[in-house]
């Protein structure tokens, strides 16, 4: 890399923080955060690997900016119905693909366990996640404060063509 850039391996453990931190919100913290992990002008598309493979746009989850991450938080805590669960995110094979013009474009594979209230755990969904990172002020996107990373684009590309009634959080 560049001199006055990160290595290699300090951009990877910053963007596996990241991560970490964003599963951490999504299965223990404060749902109502995870807006903040995104750039304002951001996307968010929870799709499965069959519509992605063929190009399909339509998506399980689809979320265009704040306003519409705002909308599923929301969703998810003011009008859906639902039986109380755990959530457990599990984040893998991180890697960064590339680094340009302040984008910095990842891919890191994920599984959620979820565990309903006398229930086994069981796997709710896997798959890969493909993003587009930023630093705030870096690409005019803008965003939450701080000089982290932000989600400019998350695309979480599910293996299985079916999917569960239950996907009401983000994954």
């Amino acid at each position: 890399m560049a001199s006055g850039t990160k290595s290699d391996v300090e951009l990877r453990l910053e963007v596996e923080d990241l991560l970490y931190a964003y599963a951490d919100c999504l299965d223990h913290g404060d749902i109502t955060k995870w807006a903040d992990f995104f750039t304002d002008d951001c996307l968010y598309k929870l799709i499965s690997k069959e519509n992605w493979d063929l190009g399909l746009p339509l998506g399980t989850i689809f979320a265009e900016g704040r306003g519409g991450l705002l909308d599923r938080i929301a969703a998810v805590t003011q009008t859906s119905v639902y039986h109380d669960r755990a959530l457990t995110h599990l984040i893998t094979n991180t890697r960064v693909l590339g680094e340009a013009d302040g984008m910095i474009e990842i891919t890191a594979n994920y599984a959620v366990l979820e565990t309903l209230a006398n229930q086994y755990t069981k796997i709710l969904n896997s798959g890969r996640y493909l993003g587009k990172l930023t630093r705030p002020g870096e690409d005019g996107g803008g965003g939450g404060g701080g000089d982290g990373l932000k989600i400019k684009e998350l695309i979480c590309v599910y293996d299985s063509a079916l999917v569960p009634a239950s996907i009401i959080y983000p994954v």
